[in-house]
């Protein structure tokens, strides 16, 4: 893998996972369009975000420590403006809602197809720049 080939109008992506596989295949999947870096924790993320902007963060729900909930109230909080997709093995509708009004902008539901990550991530960058 080659980065910075696509320049500096690369999106900024942020996948935070406690499963390495999952975290791995959706940066590598990213990283041939946009600039991936990856955390383990909510913790990490946070320490992430405080030293660099990201366009759009994607994050696991179930993960020890703060949860992809808790990350995703920091992040409205303190990086306003910055879309959080929410992936979550749950199929439960009313938390994906209560999700999507807390601030995320999207919720993806594990096993979930590379491309519907792929779309959501577009989607999220496109309105984020819409905001600039």
């Amino acid at each position: 893998m080659v980065s910075g080939l696509g320049g500096p109008d690369m999106a900024e992506i942020l996948v935070v996972d406690d499963d390495d596989v999952i975290r791995e295949t959706l940066c590598e999947l990213l990283a041939a369009d946009h600039s991936c870096q990856t955390a383990e924790t909510a913790e990490e993320a946070l320490a992430k975000l405080e030293a660099q902007r990201f366009d759009v963060v994607l994050t696991d729900i179930s993960m020890p420590g703060l949860n992809g909930t808790e990350l995703l109230q920091r992040v409205v909080e303190n990086y306003p403006g910055t879309p959080v997709i929410i992936i979550s093995g749950h199929s439960d509708q009313d938390h994906a809602q209560r999700l999507i009004d807390r601030g995320a902008f999207d919720f993806l539901l594990k096993p979930f197809r590379l491309e519907v990550v792929e779309e959501s991530v577009r989607r999220a960058i496109d309105q984020n720049q819409g905001q600039d």
